[in-house]
């Protein structure tokens, strides 16, 4: 009975799961050019679906996501090359629509200020810190207190 309900729900979950894992394109949207298809599913990849925000639009159900896999392959049946299809997509939805976001000043910002304000952090602190400790510095022992130091460490 254990065995049976166990199996069950195995079955279920492996249900689920290929689902989830089920591409999200229709085979009626693919081009007759197997070369054409292939940049079109590689572009696809590439691009963040506006609604899901974290699938690409070749994941994505969604019915914008559909509309943007069918004007990225009417820009490769036009003649656009890749990177002229990534050009349209950004002049027309912004650097958003890209999964992963090309290397510009903003980029840099967004990727540069973490590490110079942790940089500058530890520089803060190492500072701090030896500041510190010279002023916590002991003051020289006298010629008087050497010797009864001598003195001490001898008897024992």
């Amino acid at each position: 009975m254990m065995a049976r309900l166990l199996r069950g729900a195995l079955a279920a979950i492996c249900l689920l799961l290929s689902v989830i894992a089920a591409p999200a394109w229709n085979p009626g949207e693919a081009l007759q050019d197997p070369v054409l298809e292939q940049r079109a599913r590689a572009i696809s990849a590439e691009l963040r679906c506006l609604v899901c925000q974290n699938q690409s639009i070749d994941d994505s159900d969604a019915d914008l996501a559909r509309d943007l896999r069918v004007l990225v392959r009417q820009r490769l049946v036009v003649g656009d090359t890749d990177s002229e299809v990534f050009d349209f997509m950004v002049a027309r939805y912004g650097e958003f629509v890209l999964l992963k976001p090309r290397m510009g000043a903003k980029t840099w910002l967004l990727w540069g200020l973490p590490v110079a304000l942790l940089l500058t952090g530890c520089g803060v602190l190492f500072l701090g810190n030896r500041k510190r400790s010279n002023s916590r510095r002991l003051p020289e022992l006298t010629d008087s207190e050497k010797e009864r130091l001598a003195e001490i460490v001898q008897s024992q």
